[in-house]
């Protein structure tokens, strides 16, 4: 951050403007044993049930999990934090939907490379297996115009990068703007890793507008 401009100016102020929001919370011991009893052993059933995918490849389930009586502590907990990020957004109408719900499973070298999630407003992924090797998740700059001009730097900072890593763990909860690009590193870990991902919509919304696009 620019301190000073030089002898001729003042002290200058250095405003942010647009800020992105990233939300990251870890569940409680308790809440957290529960999902996991619920889920692990139905998604270990799905993934049987689909065979096997071939080497690298990752697995996603179906998109219609929160229907499920397995997964209805995940949902409470999706409700919860929905809701507390609406209520700080000075969201009108708060009311809101789950449009999917789905299992991502990373074996060694799978990856997911950079998207969206079109026709949705909030989206997050829970984190129930993570290893070394395979516990980040990038987000990247949703700004295309900064991609014009890219001058070589002296240093990555927080002000220059167009990438930002998050560590995640096992209890992990991230939410965030469904227009945010992310994605996810090819896992470098022998064990797979197990995440759920969502997304949310203002229930008005989700009658009027198009289906959500993947």
């Amino acid at each position: 951050m620019a301190e000073t401009f030089g002898a001729n100016f003042e002290a200058p102020d250095v405003l942010r403007m647009f800020p992105t929001f990233v939300w990251k919370a870890q569940v409680t011991p308790g809440v957290r044993q529960t999902i996991e009893d619920d889920v692990l052993a139905t998604l270990d059933e799905m993934r049987r049930d689909a065979g096997a995918s071939a080497p690298g490849r990752g697995w996603q389930s179906e998109k219609d999990l929160h229907h499920l009586e397995e997964f209805r502590g995940l949902v409470a907990c999706i409700h919860d934090a929905a809701q507390s990020i609406l209520d700080f957004l000075r969201i009108g109408d708060s009311a809101f939907v789950l449009t999917g719900l789905w299992a991502n499973m990373n074996p060694k070298d799978a990856a997911h490379p950079i998207h969206s999630h079109p026709n949705n407003f909030l989206s997050g992924v829970y984190y129930l297996r993570t290893q070394d090797g395979a516990d980040t998740v990038n987000f990247h700059d949703p700004r295309s115009q900064t991609g014009i001009i890219r001058p070589p730097v002296t240093e990555l900072t927080a002000e220059n990068t167009d990438q930002v890593v998050v560590k995640v763990s096992d209890g992990t909860f991230l939410m965030f703007p469904s227009w945010l690009p992310h994605s996810v590193d090819a896992s470098g870990s022998d064990e797979t890793r197990i995440s759920v991902s969502f997304n949310v919509m203002p229930s008005a919304y989700a009658e009027k507008m198009s289906k959500p696009l993947w």
